[in-house]
This record gives C-alpha cells, sequence and structure tokens, in this order.
C-alpha cells in the first residue's frame, strides 16, 4: 500500500512493488543528462522562478535543492537511479533554476589517507542498521 505521509508523490511509490511509474518515464525516455554531474557534485536551487511546467519530480528534486545536497543524496530521497536524477538536474539546470559545484576534497588532494576508525564506525553503525 503506498505511503503518502512523507512523499509528495507517494502514489507513485508501492512499498511491496517500488516506483509505481518506471524511471525512463520520468527522464522522458532521456538516458543522457546535457550536463555534467557526478554523484558528488553539490546542488542547490537559485531561487530562480521556472518558467516553464516541468514534472511533479522536477519540482521534488528542486524542493531537496533548497539547501546544498549531493546528486547521490537526491537519488537516494527520491529513489531513482542517478542517472535519471542527472537528466532531471540537466532540465533545471538548463531554466537557471539550481547552481552545482563540485565536491571540495580541499587542499589535501584525492590521495588523502583514509581514517580507519572512522570507517570501521561507520561500517559498524551500517551493520546495527540492518
Amino acid at each position: 500500500m503506498p505511503d503518502d505521509s512523507d512523499d509528495p508523490d507517494g502514489r507513485l511509490l508501492d512499498d511491496a512493488v517500488g516506483r509505481l511509474v518506471r524511471p525512463y518515464t520520468v527522464s522522458d525516455g532521456r538516458t543522457r543528462p546535457t550536463c555534467h554531474f557526478d554523484l558528488m557534485t553539490m546542488v542547490v536551487a537559485t531561487g530562480t522562478a521556472l518558467r516553464s511546467g516541468l514534472g511533479l519530480d522536477h519540482t521534488h528534486v528542486l524542493e531537496l535543492c533548497r539547501t546544498p545536497v549531493t546528486v547521490a543524496e537526491i537519488a537516494g530521497h527520491t529513489r531513482m537511479p542517478a542517472t535519471v536524477i542527472k537528466v532531471l538536474l540537466s532540465d533545471l539546470a538548463e531554466r537557471g533554476a539550481v547552481a552545482t559545484r563540485r565536491f571540495d576534497l580541499g587542499t589535501q588532494g584525492p590521495c588523502v589517507t583514509p581514517d580507519i576508525d572512522l570507517l570501521e564506525a561507520l561500517r559498524d553503525g551500517l551493520l546495527k542498521r540492518l
């Protein structure tokens, strides 16, 4: 049975079978975004009013972007594949509704030695949730 309590598009989700509308349909059959995004790209709404009407999924994604959020987080919240989210974000970026920024690794660069204690604590916390 769908849960409409915390999802504005709850009627499109079913706990037993998942999303009732195929992601391919959400992106109008498009599989490639027109803008470059990776999973860690930060996205935030610009506050620019949209002139043309976009779908409910565009509106939901834009709502999630009120505060800076990564592409991966948006995909998780919407339960849609990242590829579909990238297509929707491309539509919003082309209309000036969102701004993007690549994830900043800081001055240490990409070859940072991982903190083993932190990784183990993260693993243990995830295992407790399963």
